[in-house]
């Protein structure tokens, strides 16, 4: 592709382009701007390299010779590249006809070894990801063995583009966005409504009978607080700070300093312990705008976050007991998952390295009694504690991450945090951070690509809407809608002059799970006649009927 590229371009300035688990992409310093035709007509080019089934060749040079050849072709990134390579690591050129690159390889032996490729996108992208250097433009690509797994892939990749949840959040009411808020969502009134019935569905999971207490912790803290808890240092860079009367405070990127806080208000026995707080306020992290995605990557969101303090000989029976909770979660909305335990990364952790070890090991017990298939991601925990991941499988085969769960030993040393133990000493607790949906912005948005917008009836913003045949019944469909909306249910009306398949036609394309129909004859018996989202019509029932048919649907799924 960066052959094409700068066959046609041949001012374009290479960069880097490696392989992701999608495929790959090349980013290029160019002036000119990528557009859909471009990539045709690079994919064309890229075919005809393709047949002329160029051997790749190997060339092992010196750190001062990669230097020096890239300086001598004017490609000053190749250039920084070269000379960021420690001294003694081998270095490698490989070629294909004319095009030479700097890469470790290894290749196929010739061009023609390559059966099928698609060119799939542009987007922009920061040298090294840093928003201080140079906006770049990055190419999409992906490539597989034959044509039919490509196609197959095309085919995923179309279903998902229907499915977007910023496409579908904008047509079905739920989401906006605004260039003066960048990402940061606008819940409509339907989405408010879908965040809510979430964020009361995961309180009533938790609350009472789940040993939860919820709390609510300020937005706002000096910057004193995240000293101590780790975060200014290890993740100052990803906060909002401000000045207010000279003194520097932070909005809260995570909840635990805060909880440390609470729990810090109390005194605590061994006999409260595990004290679980659950919180959901907003939390505010300055991602840069490059990467910022609809609500998958944003900077303001929620939670349904929760810390718990514990003593160490009920560690494993409150992991076991989150992994059932996880379970049964995702179990009512069909996802399945894999598990990852993320371990300590050398370069950037707080504490004592024993007690992460002593972590680490407690974490993989509780996996491994619960006969849970897990990978080991190396270097991938929380500066504070390693942490299980589980990734998320939607309906069209893309992982999310979503729920973690974190064992910390470093905050309550940190803060100083103790109990009172049976022997009346005082004690040090560890804290349990866990997340199940994770963020309510990202697990939404998973959820309206997962369902194409089409949410089961408890879910759904509404969940029944009442359309007459003509004006002659709108007083009757309005008590209708008033007896479902006094029981509970998420109703309203059609009362356009539309035709009543256009009325239906928007219903369906809204997703509500049912319309109810009204007209002279429903009028004379008191009844309705419903039609369910997938065009199935139900036979003719009371409105009461109905309200209880719904009840039962709406209810939510404990």
């Amino acid at each position: 592709m960066a052959d094409a590229v700068k066959r046609i371009w041949p001012d374009a300035k290479l960069t880097i382009g490696p392989p992701i688990e999608t495929g790959f992409y090349y980013d290029f310093d160019i002036d000119h701007h990528f557009s859909d035709e471009d990539l045709a007509r690079l994919e064309t080019l890229m075919g005809e390299i393709v047949a002329a089934d160029l051997p790749f060749k190997e060339q092992e040079i010196t750190r001062e010779q990669a230097i020096d050849y890239f300086q001598k072709r004017n490609e000053p990134y190749k250039v920084e590249l070269a000379q960021a390579i420690p001294e003694g690591e081998r270095i490698t050129l490989h070629s294909h006809g004319e095009f030479t690159d700097l890469c470790r390889g290894g290749h196929c032996k010739t061009t023609g070894e390559i059966k099928a490729f698609k060119l799939l996108s542009v987007a922009g992208a920061y040298w090294r990801g840093d928003s201080k250097n140079k906006m770049l433009q990055r190419i999409y690509g992906t490539a597989f063995p034959d044509k039919k797994a490509l196609a197959e892939f095309v085919k995923q990749r179309e279903e998902a583009e229907k499915r977007d949840h910023r496409k579908l959040g904008k047509e079905l009411g739920l989401v906006g966005f605004h260039h003066w808020a960048p990402g940061e969502a606008f819940w409509l009134p339907r989405g408010t409504t879908l965040y809510n019935t979430l964020a009361e569905f995961m309180r009533k999971l938790l609350l009472g009978p789940g040993g939860y207490q919820e709390v609510k912790s300020p937005l706002l803290f000096n910057k004193q607080l995240f000293e101590t808890s780790g975060h200014w240092e290890q993740y100052g860079d990803n906060m909002f700070k401000l000045v207010s009367e000279e003194q520097e405070v932070g909005l809260k990127p995570m909840n635990c300093p805060g909880h440390a806080l609470i729990y810090q208000m109390g005194l605590h026995s061994y006999r409260d312990l595990p004290l679980r707080f659950h919180e959901q306020t907003m939390l505010h992290r300055n991602e840069a705008s490059g990467t910022l995605s609809g609500l998958t990557r944003v900077r303001a969101f929620a939670q349904d976050d929760a810390h718990i303090y514990l003593r160490q000989d009920q560690i494993e029976q409150e992991i076991t007991d989150l992994l059932a909770l996880v379970a049964k979660v995702y179990k009512i909305f069909g996802f399945e998952y894999q598990m990852e335990l993320s371990t300590r990364n050398p370069e950037k952790f707080i504490g004592d390295v024993e007690k992460w070890n002593q972590a680490e090991a407690a974490l993989a017990r509780a996996l491994d009694k619960n006969q849970i298939t897990y990978k080991v991601a190396p270097n991938e925990a929380a500066f504070y504690g390693p942490k299980i991941d589980i990734q998320v499988t939607d309906a069209i085969g893309r992982k999310w991450q979503c729920a973690t769960i974190q064992l910390d030993y470093i905050q309550a040393e940190r803060f100083d945090l103790t109990y009172v133990g049976e022997d009346n000493a005082r004690h040090r607790p560890v804290v349990i951070h866990r997340a199940i949906f994770g963020s309510f912005e990202r697990f939404i948005a998973m959820l309206i690509e997962h369902y194409a917008g089409a949410f089961p009836t408890w879910l759904a913003p509404v969940q029944a809407r009442a359309v007459v045949v003509s004006e002659k019944q709108e007083e009757f469909a309005k008590g209708v809608a008033a007896t479902l909306q006094a029981r509970g249910i998420r109703a309203d009306l059609d009362l356009s002059n539309d035709k009543l398949g256009a009325k239906i036609r928007r219903a369906q394309l809204e997703k509500i799970p049912y319309m109810l129909v009204v007209g002279d004859k429903e009028v004379a018996a008191g009844t309705v006649a419903p039609r369910q989202r997938d065009g199935k019509q139900l036979d003719p029932m009371t409105v009461e009927a109905l309200a209880d048919r719904l009840s039962e649907e709406a209810r939510l799924p404990l």
